[in-house]
């Protein structure tokens, strides 16, 4: 069950980029987009909005019967997933019995509002926001707080330096639009968060190799965790949505490979976003 939950959710991810379909970008902006259960009113974790097809309301088909709704004939369910706790036995070196916890990953089928009758969708909120002050303000907050050598200059390439404990991007007026700066800028900075003294998830040694599965996951952890950002702070455009087209064959390699690199590499980008965010 646990090798088979880790194929599913890795093939729901290569449908996706087999129909040309970056799940970590979303073609729509804005945190009030996210999909959520109706019953608890709570997002769903970063992996699960990927694996999602729709924004707004899901719920178990047993929650929406509670609620008074009834699931259409024919109408085919969706997957989200979690971790699971299992308390097993296991001999040690000493021959003695030891209880370990072990963590499951399972899965469970939740609908979407729009294959529901007999239930009404929440109304959402709008809300105003300045997205270029916040997106400023969110960078000037984490490198202020982590003591990050923050480099804008006139420069053809953006990148971070473990050694350094810096970040180097192009000066904003280099950028043809402002969106793909803060695109850039969050993609280096969620780097920044895999240092020894953060999140301690990068290499000690030296920068992984280009190619190699080490950097593959990380530019994975980083991608997904700037397209999120834009999309938190409801600047995602076309343009920055694009831009990652030419990482899909790379991914698709990467993940037939290996069915539990999705999974690790959206969970040390939403630990990486919680970080930013503090």
């Amino acid at each position: 069950m646990k090798n088979n939950v880790y194929q599913i959710v890795t093939d729901r991810i290569i449908e996706q980029l087999e129909q040309g379909v970056i799940p970590w970008h979303k073609p729509w902006t804005g945190v009030r987009n996210k999909a959520f259960n109706r019953v608890s009113r709570k997002p769903y974790s970063l992996l699960n909005q990927m694996l999602l097809k729709h924004d707004g309301e899901y719920a178990s088909f047993k929650q929406w019967t509670d609620l008074g709704g009834k699931i259409r004939k024919g109408e085919k369910a969706e997957i989200i997933v979690f971790w699971k706790m299992l308390e097993v036995e296991e001999e040690n070196k000493d021959g003695e019995l030891e209880k370990k916890v072990i963590p499951y990953l399972r899965y469970i089928s939740v609908f979407h509002i729009s294959q529901v009758d007999g239930v009404k969708p929440l109304e959402t909120p709008f809300h105003e926001v300045e997205p270029i002050a916040d997106a400023d303000k969110i960078i000037i907050d984490y490198i202020t707080r982590e003591a990050i050598n923050f480099n804008e200059q006139a420069s053809n390439e953006a990148y971070y330096s473990p050694n350094r404990d810096t970040v180097v991007v192009p000066m904003k007026e280099q950028y043809q639009h402002i969106n793909e700066y803060y695109s850039t800028t969050f993609h280096e900075l969620i780097h920044s968060t895999g240092h020894k003294k953060r999140l301690n998830r990068l290499e000690t040694s030296a920068v992984a190799s280009f190619g190699s599965e080490t950097y593959s996951k990380e530019e994975l952890v980083a991608e997904i965790g700037s397209a999120t950002l834009l999309n938190i702070l409801e600047i995602e455009t076309q343009r920055t949505f694009t831009n990652s087209v030419a990482y899909i064959q790379n991914w698709l390699i990467v993940l037939r490979n290996d069915n539990r690199f999705i999974i690790s590499a959206s969970s040390q980008a939403e630990k990486a976003i919680d970080y930013i965010l503090n």
